[in-house]
């Protein structure tokens, strides 16, 4: 598998060669550093540990600092990529160049966060009249039963914290790569807020 760490910036326009308009994700990924590995005689299973965001001095601390092999700078964020298909060095860096030739991708990030909501608009609940003293308008109703087992089951839809949770989106068509500034065009939407780190990754259904 291939994969780097990037950064949303937001969304945009692309027009093809037939002049259509298409809405596309602007994908920034900085140089990826390869931090470490595992091997399948040391640990049981091959990956690569990637490291992107440098960190500034008097923000690193031993602890952290000392995962790191020596000439390589400390990074913000770290990714383990198993079974990566190309062989790298520790320290050697990676680029957007990764994915010259790849059509399709799936891209991995944390949901907006909208904090607690009700359950029409966590679940799609269709609400109760609308007319004038049904006092019944947008409540979840009843969650439990009088009679055997008198709970309420696990699972159960009720209004609750909602977004900012880790979700992976499948089969996304790359339109550009642009070396030179770092970026990728990625067909449709992706999870995350702008500005918001992703795992982009060679599409495994494709």
């Amino acid at each position: 598998m291939l994969g780097l760490i990037g950064k949303k910036i937001g969304m945009t326009q692309f027009f093809d060669e037939g002049g259509n308009l298409i809405p596309v994700t602007v994908v920034e990924v900085e140089q990826n550093t390869v931090v470490g590995e595992r091997t399948v005689e040391r640990n049981g299973y091959s990956s690569v540990i990637l490291g992107a965001t440098a960190m500034k001095k008097r923000r690193i601390k031993k602890p952290y600092s000392g995962q790191f092999p020596d000439g390589v700078e400390p990074c913000m964020n770290l990714k383990e990529i198993r079974n990566f298909e190309k062989d790298f060095k520790i320290g050697q860096k990676i680029g957007v160049e990764l994915f010259e030739g790849l059509s399709f991708v799936d891209v991995q990030g944390v949901s907006k966060g909208k904090g607690y909501q009700g359950v029409m608009k966590r679940h799609g609940f269709s609400g109760g009249c609308k007319t004038h003293g049904s006092k019944f308008h947008r409540a979840g109703g009843s969650t439990g039963m009088a009679a055997s087992p008198s709970k309420v089951l696990r699972g159960t839809k009720m209004a609750g914290r909602m977004g900012g949770e880790k979700r992976n989106v499948q089969n996304l068509q790359i339109l550009k790569v642009d070396q030179e500034r770092g970026i990728l065009l990625i067909k449709g939407a992706i999870p995350g807020r702008r500005g918001g780190n992703v795992i982009v990754t060679k599409a495994k259904k494709k």
